[in-house]
This record gives structure tokens, C-alpha cells and sequence, in this order.
């Protein structure tokens, strides 16, 4: 479900990120040489909290990369603010950079090349490239074709009110208040699952749901934290409202997450990710990418 959340909210902040980003933008085949259960999160001293997924007691070793000459890195260019192509025509976002950031890390040269996401799970099980950062979600089906890194960043579920609504204590906070929701959808169902004494206003779309709130026809709205995030930055919120509460997850309802997904049985390339995605969380180079492209966090 994540992976298609590509909306006008999203579009309409992204070129303000892109032009924030360009220096590190690059062309749809990129060549960068290579240098040197419930998410956890960290705040740092922008006040945006930054999502920590990795076990603060785990230590994993350097591995091996002799063997790695390159890795062949796809993703898609119609995901943002994950992976696009921004106004100037080059290839950008999230995990673009995350990317570029592994390899330094590996100190191993890569490529970066956009596909068409039809055909992309295939294309990756077959070994044709190395690793995709595509949102392709993990789920039996895709597990049957392809290995997965770590999980770098979930999907949340979060209340925004107008400006000043105090946060909801617990689901008994919430019982009689009227929060808009996009009907027949994942979070539909998680505030029948979690929140079954709120009156749940269903609409045709997030958009919709989002315009609720700011008439004040609804008391709360709910949905995906960085459509959201995306919402309350843009032209259209007009600074009308904020997150309320804390963020949501459910790995069943909202699904498991981002990953790298690689060809089977490539071992040594999986550990090799695990390790660069563990040190670039310590070194903080993920929190700057984090607040590259989500200055206002959904977290």
C-alpha cells in the first residue's frame, strides 16, 4: 500500500525538496565512485524525531567487500519523495541518496538506474541487478523471490487536529470525535481495529479527509504520516493544523516497511547492506537524509 501513496499532497512538496537536494541529484544512470516490533525513535536538536529501527545493543562486524567490484542499484522514478525524477529531469530522493551513501560506505563504486516498476521483482530475482530501493513491500509472495535487508523505515499512522487540539490520552480519549478517514482503506480499518468508539467519517480520499479538517467539519483526521507530512507543509493546509499524538504502527495493517530487496542467496551483498545501514544510522548521515526530505517529520 505504501508504495503507491505517490499524491498530489506529496507532488506539491516536492519541489521545494528537490531544489534543497540538488546538489546531491543525479542522472537516471548514476555512476558514484565508491569512498570511504514497534519502532523506536530519536529526537535531534531540529525537533524532528528521527525514526531508530536498529538495536542500539547490536554491533555488527565490517564485512568482507573484497568480492563486491560494484553494486547495480535500480529503483523506480515515480515514488516520492523516496525515489523521482525531479523538476530538472534527474533521478532524486530518500533512498536515491541512501543509495549513493551505502556505497561511500562501502567504499565501492555504484550504479543507479531507474526501471519501470512492472516487472521489477522479477527483474531483480533474476540477478539482472544487485539490489533495488523501490518500495517493493515484503509480504510472502515477494519473500518467495527475493532476501530483504534490514528494515530502514516504517510506515505510520497519525491524527492531525487544527492548531491547538491537545492530543488524545488513549481510544477512550477519542470516543464520539469525528475524524475523517479515506473509506476502504488501511486506516479505515485500524481505527475500527484500535479506536472503535470514535465516530469514523468516511471519505472518498486522504485529500478529502484532509479538507474535512481543515473546514473543522471533523474534529480529527487520519492517515499516512508522510502524506500528512506533506499535507501541513503545502499551500493547500495553509497552516491550519498539526500532528496530534504520537505515530502508529502496525506491521499487519500498514505493512512491514522499507528494505533493500536483493536476488536470492546473495548473502554477502545482504550482510554487507546491513552493516552500511547500521553505521550510517551512528555516523547520523541517516538523519540528515531523513531531514533532507522530511522536514517536517512523520515520525
Amino acid at each position: 500500500m505504501w508504495r503507491r501513496l505517490a499524491s498530489f499532497a506529496i507532488l506539491a512538496g516536492i519541489a521545494t525538496l528537490t531544489l534543497a537536494a540538488a546538489g546531491a541529484g543525479a542522472s537516471n544512470t548514476d555512476d558514484t565512485p565508491g569512498t570511504k516490533a514497534t519502532a523506536t525513535a530519536a529526537p535531534v536538536s531540529s525537533g524532528v524525531t528521527i525514526p531508530d529501527l536498529w538495536d542500539p545493543n547490536r554491533r555488527l562486524d565490517r564485512p568482507a567487500t573484497t568480492a563486491l567490484t560494484g553494486i547495480r542499484f535500480t529503483t523506480t522514478d515515480d515514488f516520492p519523495p523516496f525515489n523521482f525524477t525531479g523538476p530538472d529531469g534527474r533521478l532524486t530522493g530518500f533512498n536515491v541518496d541512501l543509495a549513493r551513501a551505502i556505497c561511500r560506505e562501502l567504499s565501492v563504486p555504484c550504479t543507479i538506474q531507474a526501471r519501470p516498476w512492472d516487472g521489477l521483482i522479477d527483474t531483480v530475482a533474476a540477478g539482472r541487478v544487485d539490489a533495488a530501493l523501490a518500495g517493493i513491500a515484503i509480504t510472502p509472495e515477494s519473500r518467495a523471490k527475493l532476501d530483504f535487508s534490514d528494515v530502514y523505515l516504517r510506515p505510520v499512522a497519525r491524527f492531525v487536529g487544527r492548531k491547538g487540539e491537545p492530543a488524545p490520552p488513549n481510544a477512550e480519549g477519542l470516543a464520539g470525535r469525528k475524524i475523517a478517514v479515506a473509506k476502504d482503506s488501511t486506516h479505515e480499518a485500524y481505527l475500527a481495529a484500535f479506536f472503535p468508539a470514535s465516530t469514523r467519517i468516511a471519505v472518498d480520499t486522504p485529500g478529502a479527509a484532509e479538507e474535512a479538517l481543515k473546514a473543522g467539519s471533523v474534529d480529527l483526521a487520519f492517515g499516512d504520516g508522510v502524506q500528512l507530512a506533506f499535507w501541513l507543509q503545502s499551500e493547500p493546509a495553509a497552516g491550519c493544523c498539526d500532528f496530534v499524538g504520537g505515530p502508529y504502527v502496525e506491521p499487519h495493517l500498514l505493512g512491514q516497511g522499507l528494505a533493500i530487496a536483493l536476488p536470492p542467496k546473495r548473502d554477502d551483498l545482504r550482510l554487507a547492506l546491513n552493516w552500511a545501514l547500521d553505521s550510517l544510522y551512528d555516523k547520523g548521515v541517516f538523519a540528515e537524509l531523513y531531514l533532507r526530505y522530511f522536514p517536517v517529520g512523520y515520525f
